[in-house]
């Protein structure tokens, strides 16, 4: 029996890989964040994933949905002068904390769905202004119709400006001025709360030679300074990029990491430390009169078939249940497998991979998403994490270790691995540790300093909170070794709560912020609770209950924190003895 049930898993498996390597023309976009019980009111908004680190419904009396920068005036003046609690809300909603609770009932959350226009083009200039509403995709297709490109920006393009702006989402480089998206905006339009003589509304024109220090608050705002509206981004002339993926062992990775990003402008690495491999992303620009017509159109963001999904989703959970990481193992390879045979989803042609490199231009290579591009088709195909499918539910931990402590950081993982082999099969399930260079910015909330983004992607129990994960501890140890031992910064958009802790005293410039969020919005109309706490201002935002380690609320100081009725405690790190993990004990 035991023979048939792993033949049945592998099976399962690569139908999946049959089924979802087609790519659909038709899936069912995702739902909108928000839903309301009457028309625009008494209303939940959540996240592109349906849950926030917490699990907490966040409610709002109502929404706004602006479609010009004068009714996105008149929506914050009306707010401003019933002194009613504001947040931003973006078209799919993709930040994981809770940017978007407004805290309070009776709170008024602003969309920006219908905020996606072009406002002006400058070819001359090298310039394009949009809405905060405009996707990445549609930001990256508007400047492609001027022969211009954004020269940085993150994979995922269901991101929109506003979002970007927000969290300080980027992409991968250390070239030019990094990697992030805000530090190629020249100026910014943002609708804030205003006195009584202005109207109770006020828009500012920033920019980085006129109000400095606005500007560099606004450039990643966390959404506390009310509405960007409007937002102008410096391009560059189009160019291409030749792209080939490098498969070696992780032997000497540590000393690679220093210098390869600075070898390569688009440079990435993905490593697998449980199969002790890492993927190094050659990937550098060209002439356009370099032959090629490449797409990148990264797999597992393509539209899956749901069934499928919810078959794999079952598999692990199987696999949770079972206490026994060996079949993660065995799919995490034949996964890593499959996606190097496909380059990724990368071709040469838009059709068929054919071999490396892959060349083509930029607006083609840079960014990818297509299970967004779908009509209704009642879920039988969907973004694999859709909340309205069994499909993947994850945590997601991410955080920049500064460049010079890298080789440390990654020399502690290699040392957790050699301990347990297994341990992080449960990342390579979900396409391993994904590892991108940013640089310092001017943005008083962004990059301290030129650094390794480390990307962390896991199962998360999508019914039971109280329900400990295998290999947690190993998670769990890595986590709290890059905050607390190397002083890395958290991606704001994403992780769980504990990496929030504190934070604000690792920003150089966090006081200059809290100034310019004083000046814009003094009666903190867009702050909540929870923006307070990650600012310092109010509490902290860990939540010290029963079985609170589990999920990232706190990090365990006993062992109720964890799940001792199911033999995980709270005990010391293997490597970092410092950190309080929640770790399997045998009885």
């Amino acid at each position: 029996m035991p023979v048939l049930k792993s033949f049945f898993k592998k099976m399962a498996f690569w139908l999946c890989v049959i089924f979802c390597l087609v790519t659909f023309a038709s899936s069912t976009p995702p739902d909108d964040p928000v839903k309301c019980k009457s028309g625009n009111t008494i209303c939940t908004v959540t996240n592109s994933y349906g849950a926030f680190p917490d699990r907490s419904i966040c409610e709002a009396a109502k929404v706004e949905y602006p479609r010009t920068e004068a009714e996105l005036v008149s929506v914050v003046a009306a707010a401003t002068r019933a002194g009613q609690k504001m947040r931003v809300v973006t078209r799919y909603s993709h930040s994981i904390p809770k940017l978007v609770c407004t805290d309070v009932k009776d709170g008024i959350l602003i969309s920006t769905k219908f905020l996606n226009h072009v406002v002006r083009t400058d070819p001359k200039a090298k310039t394009l202004t949009v809405e905060s509403g405009v996707t990445l995709r549609e930001l990256i297709e508007e400047a492609a119709k001027l022969e211009l490109a954004l020269p940085y920006a993150p994979y995922w393009w269901g991101l929109t400006v506003g979002g970007m702006m927000g969290t300080g989402a980027h992409g991968s480089s250390l070239w030019g001025n990094g990697s992030a998206v805000h530090d190629y905006v020249t100026e910014i339009s943002i609708v804030s709360p205003g006195s009584v003589s202005d109207g109770y509304v006020k828009v500012r024109v920033l920019s980085e030679t006129m109000n400095p220090e606005e500007f560099n608050a606004a450039t990643v705002s966390l959404g506390v300074l009310g509405v960007i509206s409007q937002v102008t981004f410096k391009l560059e002339p189009m160019f291409k990029r030749s792209l080939t993926y490098v498969v070696r062992n992780d032997t000497d990775m540590e000393d690679q990491a220093l210098t390869f990003g600075r070898q390569h402008e688009f440079a990435d690495l993905l490593w697998l430390p449980s199969q002790g491999k890492v993927v190094y992303r050659i990937d550098d620009r060209v002439p356009t009169n370099v032959s090629g017509d490449g797409v990148f159109s990264f797999f597992p963001f393509r539209s899956q078939v749901s069934l499928i999904v919810a078959f794999v989703r079952s598999l692990e959970e199987s696999d949770e249940l079972s206490g026994e990481a060996n079949g993660k193992c065995v799919r995490a390879r034949q996964l890593s497998s499959f996606l190097l045979r496909i380059a990724f989803g990368v071709t040469n042609n838009g059709f068929i991979f054919t071999g490396y490199p892959a060349v083509g231009s930029q607006d083609r290579m840079m960014s990818s998403g297509s299970c967004l591009d779908s009509h209704q088709n009642g879920l039988i195909t969907a973004c694999p994490w859709d909340p309205r499918i069994k499909g993947q539910f994850f945590h997601q931990t991410t955080f920049s270790v500064p460049l010079a402590r890298v080789k440390a950081f990654i020399k502690d993982i290699k040392a957790l691995v050699k301990i347990e082999p297994k341990s992080l099969c449960v990342l390579e399930l979900n396409n391993g540790i994904l590892m991108r260079y940013v640089t310092s910015s001017p943005a008083f909330l962004g990059k301290e300093e030129k650094a390794l983004d480390f990307d962390l992607t896991y199962y998360r129990s999508k019914d039971d909170p109280l329900t400990p994960r295998l290999y947690e501890d190993y998670i769990e140890e890595i986590e709290q070794m890059a905050l607390l031992k190397y002083n890395a910064l958290p991606h704001w958009g994403k992780n769980r709560n504990i990496a929030f802790d504190g934070v604000i005293k690792k920003y150089k410039n966090a006081n200059l912020f809290l100034k310019v969020k004083e000046r814009l919005d003094p009666s903190g109309l867009f702050s909540t609770e929870w923006t307070d706490q990650i600012l310092g201002l109010k509490g902290n935002v860990t939540v010290v209950k029963q079985g609170c380690a589990l999920e990232g609320l706190c990090i365990c100081s006993e062992d109720s924190h964890c799940a001792p009725n199911k033999g995980y405690l709270c005990r010391p790190g293997k490597v970092y003895s410092a950190a309080r993990v929640c770790t399997r004990v045998s009885a």
